[in-house]
């Protein structure tokens, strides 16, 4: 790993170079393991513990296959995904790979005993499986978290469609928490350049879902002038959201729950801002009844807000503690897009507030390539920024999703993988430097 490290620091290392380099038997990696998925049984979600299930060891190099990638990860981020899979939520993630095992004799190597995570990545690619013409050894990419196999015709208008489509480092194996990363082809898109590693990494499976459920014709299809509720507004999904929003001329209403996440929104341009725990909004009386009352006191909150008018979109994603309350303020004919569910998959609401006033609920799940493509390329162009916050090594990522377990978070936690230190690849300085406050925003103690 040591010479592939110094392969991607020297600037004189050409693409020949990183296609002669011998590859490692071995890879650090990030994983959970088969034997330990009932570690945390009888534990209540919030007592589960990532640092208790969470391992960094050597792992066997996978084979490369057909229209496969092996990428250098110099640095990848804490999902929350990389959560649900150390606490064992919903389920094991070793049913996936299973699943995915009984595919193809090729995909028979992703079920394996331990599970190597994580759906970001930012690096170098070191080699090209057969029929890969796009991407060369020595490219510097960022990676997004679709896997599809695309032998369906039902995937082939949009990915996401297809049968057989996954989340990689979720649902498959060889993620992006490691020194190298098993990827397809088709999953890669060119690194930004005004970025570091790091801060390259932190975008991708937020970036792109929100890009998805707020801006594509697959989710809102947001507009100028919407104006958009945002959960979680300064969190990982959200802090994307607003800047979509800003971005799109549409009016972001922002829930936080600290008055520091409420600057950090109005660092990214937001003014229509609500602190959920300073105004006490309590949405559920107990565990099995909501509170209509809380429903209408926050929308009229929104009103006062937005000059008397009701929200066209919710962006929704903490799920079963607030969808009835979402489903309540969108407006007439508005729209609630739902992903996540990061408080509870079982949503309730009534009826009445969707079906009478002709509100629409659509589903939205990760992004097809396009659609992420699209996202980076706000990202590469300096039009929206990474939101990242704190940066962990590899050896530390159990702590870094503790973090975002625990909500003690705001934007993305990062994980430096092959990379030695922060600040590492940027190549275009003058970008760098115009948007380097926006770059700077979520780092803590920075301005």
């Amino acid at each position: 790993m040591k010479d592939i490290l110094a392969a991607i620091q020297s600037p004189d290392t050409k693409p020949a170079d990183f296609a002669a380099l011998p590859l490692p038997e071995s890879y650090r990696a990030v994983t959970v393991h088969k034997d330990q998925t009932e570690m945390f049984e009888g534990l209540a979600s919030h007592e589960k513990d990532p640092r208790k299930s969470l391992n960094v060891e050597e792992v066997p190099l996978p084979e490369l296959g057909p229209g496969e990638a092996l990428v250098a990860v110099m640095a990848s981020s804490v999902n929350y995904n990389s959560v649900w899979t150390s606490i064992f939520e919903p389920l094991p993630t070793f049913g996936f790979l299973e699943r995915y095992g009984r595919l193809s004799e090729l995909a028979k190597r992703h079920d394996l005993p331990y599970h190597v995570i994580g759906s970001d990545l930012a690096g170098v690619v070191l080699r090209t499986g057969p029929g890969v013409n796009t991407w060369h050894a020595g490219d510097e990419v960022v990676a997004h978290c679709l896997s599809v196999e695309l032998e369906s015709s039902d995937g082939h208008n949009d990915t996401m469609l297809d049968p057989e489509q996954r989340i990689w480092g979720f649902e498959t194996n060889f993620g992006g928490l490691a020194e190298i990363a098993l990827v397809k082809s088709n999953q890669l898109m060119p690194k930004p350049d005004h970025l570091s590693w790091e801060e390259a990494a932190a975008p991708g499976l937020v970036n792109s879902t929100a890009y998805r459920q707020l801006v594509s014709r697959n989710g809102a299809g947001m507009k100028q002038g919407d104006n958009v509720l945002i959960w979680g507004a300064s969190g990982g999904l959200g802090s994307y959201a607003t800047q979509f929003a800003l971005a799109g001329g549409a009016n972001p209403i922002c829930v936080v729950s600290s008055e520091d996440k409420a600057e950090i929104c109005r660092k990214m341009g937001a003014e229509a801002i609500i602190d959920r725990k300073a105004e006490g909004y309590k949405f559920w009386k107990d565990d099995t009844t909501q509170d209509p009352r809380e429903w209408k006191r926050f929308g009229k909150r929104i009103r006062e807000l937005t000059g008397g008018e009701d929200v066209d979109i919710v962006f929704e994603h903490p799920g079963r503690e607030t969808f009835g309350a979402s489903v309540f303020v969108t407006r007439k004919g508005g729209t609630i897009v739902t992903c996540a569910s990061t408080s509870g998959y079982t949503h309730e609401y009534d009826n009445r507030y969707l079906w009478m006033s002709l509100k629409s609920i659509i589903g939205s799940h990760f992004a097809n390539y396009r659609e992420a493509w699209e996202a980076n390329r706000l990202i590469a162009k300096g039009k929206i920024h990474p939101t990242l916050s704190k940066v962990y090594s590899l050896e530390e990522t159990g702590q870094a999703a503790y973090d975002v377990h625990k909500n003690l978070h705001q934007g993305k936690v990062g994980v430096l993988a092959l990379a030695p230190e922060e600040g590492l690849g940027v190549r275009d300085h003058e970008l760098r430097a115009k948007h380097l406050d926006a770059i700077n925003r979520f780092r803590v103690g920075t301005g």
